[in-house]
């Protein structure tokens, strides 16, 4: 073969390699709640996603929980999920899920000085104490989530034991409102992003609360898979570099009224249903440099199997990474 044929042959199939390896991860990342998650708003601050389109691009997916993003992670269709400590268990368990790596985290319940998320019943409502609950309906997000393990959990400490005692009914967080003042259901799970709705506030009161029966909460962290990870490591790092640098920004006071904006818009929802909570200490915790609490989650694991919940004993350490998070916290330090 002429040598110039194979010298042009050889460079082309160099620059094809280099393409390739050039070419974004696009990152598939499962979401429930604007603003728990800021990936599917990540882009609205351009200059704060520097990586953004280089390193990766974003497939934000939405779920209505937990629960259903073990099975999206499970089949290859999500790269990155977030998770409970009650859908973690049961992936390991159930799904056999022995390459999961617990990679970031997103909020935490329980923390002293922040939020702790209560379930709610109406004022004027039959029920006035736990006790109260036997023979009516209770509602969550989706069974076998963080929310409704703790939920559950709380009950049985009480005596109540879902089906026997009460019933269970899957409702959306920001349809719960609803159920509880037409009736369906006397028992209502609440997020961060609900619980101060004027109107909720207004018609309902505690019951109790999730740190009543779990303590300090692993909520929502993030996972993903381990060959995914050895794959496409860097651009995870910048992933959360970016998503750190965005998550100071977003928890800035004098952001404050920008912020309150931009979920606002996102979530269509009014500017006052937010101004006076979001990213303060009336809301939920969420660590600045995305650092799971991996003790807290040890723990939940443990109050998870002691409620029946779970058959197995896991070793948390053994199913996390936290090297990513560490990283792109030391270059959001830097810069």
């Amino acid at each position: 073969m002429n040598r110039g044929v194979v010298f042009a042959t050889v460079f082309a199939s160099m620059v094809a390699a280099s393409a390739a390896q050039a070419d974004p991860v696009k990152l598939r990342i499962g979401w429930s709640d604007v603003p728990s998650s800021l990936t599917p708003i990540l882009d609205v601050k351009p200059d704060l996603v520097r990586h953004l389109g280089k390193s990766y691009t974003l497939e934000p997916i939405h779920f209505n929980g937990t629960a259903p993003m073990v099975t999206a992670l499970a089949t290859g269709d999500l790269d990155i999920s977030e998770m409970a400590f009650g859908s973690f268990g049961i992936a390991i368990q159930n799904a056999h899920m022995d390459d999961l790596r617990v990679i970031a985290d997103e909020m935490q319940d329980g923390v002293p000085g922040f939020l702790s998320i209560p379930y709610v019943v109406l004022k004027d409502g039959p029920i006035k104490t736990i006790a109260d609950m036997k023979g009516h309906v209770a509602a969550t997000n989706v069974l076998g989530s963080g929310t409704d393990i703790g939920m559950r959990a709380w009950l049985r400490k009480n005596g109540l034991e879902d089906k026997r005692d009460y019933n269970e009914i899957e409702v959306s967080y920001f349809s719960m409102k609803d159920a509880l003042k037409q009736g369906k259901a006397q028992l209502i799970a609440t997020i961060h992003s609900t619980v101060l709705d004027p109107e909720l506030q207004a018609m309902s009161r505690p019951l109790f609360y999730l740190r009543e029966g779990m303590g300090v909460t692993a909520m929502l962290f993030r996972v993903a898979r381990t060959p995914f990870i050895t794959k496409n490591r860097a651009a995870l790092v910048d992933y959360f570099e970016d998503e750190g640098r965005a998550l100071k920004w977003y928890m800035d006071p004098k952001n404050h009224a920008e912020v309150v904006q931009i979920v606002s818009k996102f979530t269509k929802a009014p500017p006052e249903h937010y101004d006076s909570w979001l990213y303060t200490k009336e809301d939920i915790y969420r660590s600045p440099d995305n650092m799971p609490n991996l003790d807290a989650l040890q723990s939940n694991l443990k109050t998870q199997k002691e409620a029946g919940f779970l058959k197995i004993d896991i070793d948390v350490p053994k199913f996390a990474d936290l090297s990513i998070v560490e990283e792109a916290a030391k270059r959001v330090k830097a810069n």
